[in-house]
């Protein structure tokens, strides 16, 4: 028994690694398209594949168990922060490497740390406490307010960490209710009814085939990633798997260079480091202080 539970755990390590890969492509793929695709189009391609996927794959074996909710507003809800936190994610990335952003977005579970202490009365040990100061010090140190090369675009990615911060506790609300897979069908089903109602007066057509590539590209890794991530938690601990999130900086990273031919200058390594580590540590700390559920501080991957 005990080696099958290890051996759960590590297939739920696995899972979350290959997603946080995925989430990484899809990031990867949202800048490259950002150049030459409107913003509507690319999130309108992001919700349509993650509904009609989800849709494919479940439904014939749920049938309309998937579509029952005690909570239909709750998932309305749910869906437009999601859908907020991609429009700022597309916003983001047409500025910032892929590396930097990633980064500053993993400051969520930090964010929810402080959430609560000050709004629920959460006990918070002083080393969370720094660790929580640090990741945001570590923010700074990547945009760098002041210097030369900062521009106010640069705290776009701010307003994500806010919007997925809102998204988890949605989410932490509805997981107590609610299966993942409908959670994850109905918050498809709302991106792509939203995007499609503005996407008459966005549609452009697009000439170069990459950028066709990219759009199913993003639209296929970010599926993925999703129910690979739901995979994970299903056969692991949040607290055991919120460390190896922050796996996902590395990916980035990588993926910027690759891609962009971009390199992190040492302030930003820095900074990156800074976020990784105060982020990992802190979500260990949480684990070691508190056995009861919190706030879903998973830094789950919102956008």
């Amino acid at each position: 028994m005990l080696l099958n539970s290890s051996n759960r755990v590590l297939h739920g390590i696995a899972l979350l690694i290959a997603a946080v890969a995925c989430f990484a492509l899809l990031d990867t793929a949202t800048k490259f398209v950002s150049v030459g695709v409107p913003l509507l189009m690319t999130v309108w391609c992001r919700y349509m594949f993650q509904a009609a996927i989800t849709g494919v794959v479940l439904l014939p074996r749920r049938g309309r168990s998937l579509l029952y909710t005690r909570r239909p507003w709750m998932h309305l809800l749910r869906g437009l922060l999601l859908l907020l936190c991609s429009v700022f994610a597309f916003m983001s990335l047409k500025v910032m490497p892929v590396g930097e952003f990633t980064a500053i977005v993993m400051l969520t579970p930090l964010l929810i740390t402080l959430i609560a202490a000050t709004s629920l009365g959460e006990h918070i040990s002083l080393a969370r406490w720094l660790c929580t100061l640090g990741g945001f010090a570590g923010a700074l140190v990547v945009i760098r307010p002041g210097a030369d090369m900062f521009d106010w675009s640069m705290l776009l990615p701010l307003g994500l960490v806010a919007t997925n911060t809102g998204f988890q506790v949605v989410t932490s609300r509805l997981a107590r209710t609610d299966d993942p897979g409908t959670m994850h069908f109905y918050t498809g089903c709302v991106g792509a009814v939203a995007t499609s109602l503005a996407l008459p007066f966005a549609w452009q057509a697009l000439e170069s085939p990459a950028l066709w590539m990219g759009l199913v590209l993003l639209g296929v890794a970010s599926t993925v990633g999703h129910f690979l991530l739901i995979l994970a938690y299903m056969r692991a601990p949040v607290a055991v798997l919120t460390p190896y999130l922050y796996a996902q900086i590395g990916f980035a990273t990588l993926a910027g260079w690759l891609v962009f031919s971009h390199v992190p200058d040492r302030w930003a390594v820095a900074g990156i480091a800074a976020i990784a580590v105060c982020g990992a540590l802190g979500t260990w700390l949480n684990g070691r202080d508190s056995r009861r559920p919190a706030l879903l501080a998973t830094g789950q991957r919102a956008c």
